[in-house]
């Protein structure tokens, strides 16, 4: 985070804004109120993810401190820079229908085609990234909905359209950031994968990534949640008599 403060202040300088023009926005008084409450609703929404977790290394009070703190950075980050620079309010309750079809009608073909070709690939290789029962399904879904898209497409692309002040570019960061999280991830795990089955994650990872910051770069939260929440919905198959 840091080379990104250490980037965007260069960058900043180039275009003829002052650091403290920089700041000026993340200390609004309205910003920091609205990246707190977020803050907290990322917290009680994780709970159950790291309640379940069964290996912890550190106590759970911790990780909930990291995720407040984190959490508070970013939220301030897409209260402060998202309306301003994409110039799309960041909740938009009333959506038209075209959008919120070609947004479903994506999430259950993407689905879909992860349930049927892609998870059994990866199950039995990382179960922990898979539900096993209800309980996992509902903890991994607000995980995901309330900080995975926060870490992976609000924060990204608010800070950098912030940064470049273009949309586009500001879309490939994103991705590209996205895919970096994975490459990460991935080369820290203890299970080696197979150069096809990385490629295949890496192609997921940028689809997936690419279509829900289009979505949010046009219409906000709430359809990228809808379209999250759908994909997160395939696992439900198989699980309905579990507990």
């Amino acid at each position: 985070m840091w080379v990104f403060h250490k980037l965007a202040f260069q960058f900043g300088v180039t275009k003829g804004c002052s650091a403290d023009h920089f700041m000026r926005d993340l200390a609004k008084t309205e910003v920091m109120k609205s990246a707190a409450l977020a803050a907290v609703g990322v917290s009680v929404a994780c709970w159950p993810r790291l309640a379940l977790w069964p290996n912890r290394s550190y106590p759970i009070w911790y990780l909930e401190a990291v995720l407040l703190l984190g959490g508070f950075v970013l939220w301030a980050f897409v209260f402060a820079w998202h309306k301003k620079y994409s110039g799309r309010p960041l909740l938009t309750l009333k959506l038209a229908a075209t959008p919120c079809a070609v947004a479903t009608v994506a999430a259950v073909v993407l689905a879909a085609t992860l349930h049927g070709f892609v998870d059994p690939l990866f199950r039995a290789n990382t179960p922990e990234d898979y539900p096993a029962n209800l309980r996992q399904w509902f903890a991994m879904t607000l995980f995901s909905l309330a900080f995975n898209q926060l870490l992976l497409v609000f924060a990204p692309f608010d800070w950098s359209i912030r940064l470049f002040r273009q949309r586009w570019a500001a879309m490939v960061f994103t991705v590209l950031f996205g895919v970096f999280v994975l490459v990460v991830k991935t080369r820290s795990s203890p299970v080696e994968l197979a150069t096809s089955s990385y490629g295949v994650l890496v192609v997921v990872r940028a689809a997936t990534s690419l279509m829900s910051v289009w979505l949010y770069s046009r219409y906000g939260a709430m359809l990228v949640w809808w379209w999250g929440f759908l994909l997160q919905a395939r696992h439900l198959v198989g699980l309905a008599g579990d507990s």
